[in-house]
């Protein structure tokens, strides 16, 4: 598809981030006194200002991961909206404090002396490495975000790499989802869910984070495999399939497990994590898993008109979750580009980017 009408678009309505994005990861003009100019103007903005005055002494960002929102005190104190910001901004790798950041992360002298300062959290840096062919603990966070930052094809990391490579094509060993669910019906609780082991194989969105971000794995057999893994798990899985993890006779939920089979490109009631995950799906294996080929096929019809990508909503209420999804980085939805989005003007700019960068991606645009 012809995507210049969408490039125009960005270039003459996009903020100085957004552009740069554009022109780094699809157009790759930039030259060095521009790349270095952005990284300027980055580090004049609240947001990166922020990020610093959460950089500790042992060189880890924020209090704790993925936890407790009344001990932060900003939407940056944590290190897993830190790792996202980093990605997300384009900070290179080795930029001193990302090196640095990388570095505590896989140190565990550094990990226990951040994941001290609340009793709960000390119990999940215990069972850190618990649960990671599941994704329902704390060291799939942590190596994830390494992966993010530009870290993810170390050594260190490599045993996960593989971890999450399995968590997909063990899939292909079943005949059903429901082979590795155990339940039981006389179980007395308020949440009483089929669980699994924490040592059961089964893919969650880190898991795929962390394969979209690294290369250690990547051959033309082990790419057909992983998409044959991930079609059959759209086979296998419903829309009714769900379980717990458990773990030291609790039932622990899984980290964004995938349970329910890849959707379709559909807006706005499945964005923007759902832009996400089909933004991975396409880096790992394009246009091999059916739903990224179904998904390219929609959206080339919805920038048919104008090469600008919109949505209607419902209500404003819909609008307002939509816009708060783009505001703070989490693992649900990806911090936009832009620095507000008071126009819609903005919003149409952060799903066209996302459409160019996906049609990108897929080796299916051309300007």
């Amino acid at each position: 598809m012809n995507i210049s009408r969408s490039i125009d678009y960005l270039l003459e309505n996009g903020g100085n981030l957004l552009r740069y994005r554009l022109h780094r990861d699809v157009l790759h003009d930039l030259t060095p006194v521009e790349e270095e100019n952005h990284l300027e103007g980055l580090r004049q903005s609240d947001d990166y200002k922020l990020l610093l005055s959460h950089i500790h002494e042992n060189g880890y960002i924020g209090r704790g991961m993925h936890s407790w929102e009344k001990f932060k005190t900003s939407h940056l104190d944590d290190g897993e909206s830190a790792a996202r910001y980093i990605a997300n901004t384009g900070i290179p790798a080795d930029t001193p404090f990302v090196y640095n950041f990388a570095m505590a992360l896989r140190n565990d002298d550094v990990l226990e002396e951040e994941f001290s300062y609340y009793h709960p959290e000390k119990v999940r840096f215990a069972n850190r490495n618990c649960g990671l062919n599941s994704g329902s603990s704390l060291g799939v966070t942590i190596n994830t975000c390494q992966a993010l930052i530009g870290y993810g094809d170390d050594d260190e990391i490599k045993p996960f790499v593989d971890i999450s490579y399995r968590a997909f094509t063990s899939l292909l060993e079943l005949n059903s989802v429901y082979d590795l669910v155990e339940f039981n019906p006389n179980l007395k609780r308020k949440y009483n869910y089929p669980t699994i082991t924490p040592e059961t194989y089964f893919p969650c969105q880190y898991h795929l984070e962390t394969l979209a971000c690294t290369n250690s794995w990547r051959t033309s057999d082990s790419v057909e495999l992983l998409a044959k893994a991930i079609n059959y798990h759209d086979e296998i899985c419903t829309d009714h399939f769900s379980f717990a993890v458990k773990m030291n006779g609790k039932q622990v939920g899984p980290g964004w497990a995938y349970m329910q089979p890849f959707h379709e490109l559909s807006f706005p009631s499945k964005a923007p994590n759902h832009r996400k995950t089909l933004t991975c799906l396409a880096k790992v294996v394009g246009e091999k898993a059916d739903v990224v080929k179904r998904s390219r096929k929609i959206l080339e019809e919805m920038l048919d008109a104008d090469g600008v990508l919109r949505t209607t909503f419902d209500t404003p209420y819909q609008k307002k979750c939509f816009k708060d999804n783009l505001r703070i980085a989490h693992p649900y939805a990806e911090i936009g580009l832009e620095p507000n989005h008071r126009k819609d003007c903005a919003i149409w700019c952060e799903l066209t980017f996302w459409a160019v960068q996906y049609l990108y991606i897929l080796g299916a645009a051309e300007w």
